[in-house]
C-alpha cells in the first residue's frame, strides 16, 4: 500500500429497496427515503438515498479493499448529487497518504461516489491496517 494506488471501482445498483432499506436500517423515517409521491410533492423527482446509507457503503467499499481486519479511524463526506432508483453509482478511491506504524499502517483513501448526473459523494476515509 503506496500514495497513489487505485482500488478497484464498484458498482452498486440504486434500487427502490436499497434506499428504503437503507433508511429503515438507519431510522430515519423521512418520508423523503420511502415515499415517492411526498418526494414528489416536496420537490424531488423520486426517492433518494439518505447519507447514513451512503456512509456505509463507502466504509464497505474501504473495509472490502483492505481486509477484514481493517479499522475505519476517520470517515468524512460530503454529499453532492441525490441517488435515485435505477442509477448505479461507482466508487472509485486512490490512496493519498500512508503512515507506518508499530503495529500497522493507517491510510487516507479520498472516494468518490458517482452517478448518472455527478458526484453523489466525496470525501476521505482514514484506515488503519494491521499487520
Amino acid at each position: 500500500m503506496k500514495p497513489g494506488d487505485e482500488l478497484p471501482p464498484l458498482r452498486i445498483p440504486i434500487t427502490r429497496t436499497l434506499i428504503v432499506a437503507g433508511a429503515v436500517a438507519s431510522r430515519d423515517y423521512q418520508d423523503v427515503h420511502h415515499d415517492a409521491e411526498l418526494a414528489r410533492e416536496k420537490g424531488s423527482p423520486d426517492i433518494f438515498m439518505n447519507i447514513l446509507t451512503t456512509n456505509g457503503l463507502v466504509g464497505r467499499y474501504v473495509t472490502d479493499h483492505f481486509g477484514p481486519r481493517a479499522v475505519l479511524r476517520k470517515v468524512a463526506i460530503r454529499l453532492g448529487a441525490p441517488n435515485y432508483p435505477g442509477d448505479t453509482m461507482v466508487l472509485t478511491g486512490t490512496v493519498t497518504e500512508v503512515t507506518e506504524g508499530a503495529d500497522g499502517d493507517t491510510a487516507s483513501v479520498r472516494v468518490v461516489g458517482a452517478n448518472g448526473i455527478g458526484h453523489h459523494v466525496t470525501g476521505t476515509v482514514t484506515v488503519e491496517v494491521p499487520r
